[in-house]
């Protein structure tokens, strides 16, 4: 996923800080499980479905830190 425009932190107040805070913090924890979870499949297909999903989490969560710089 990748941010068409950045955010503009001179337009962002502090709730929505603490809700991006969150949203980036949801998603890192989700890469994480994925990727646990894909380590403890027999199934190569399911193994891949939750790589592939944690892969995307962290390119969320990375995408949304690189937006706030």
């Amino acid at each position: 996923m990748s941010l068409k425009n950045p955010i503009n932190m001179g337009n962002i107040n502090q709730q929505e800080l603490q809700s991006l805070r969150e949203i980036i913090s949801s998603h890192q924890t989700m890469a994480t499980k994925f990727d646990f979870y894909s380590n403890q499949c027999q199934d190569q297909q399911i193994k891949q479905l939750f790589k592939q999903s944690g892969q995307d989490a962290n390119t969320t969560a990375t995408s949304l830190i690189n937006s706030l710089k």
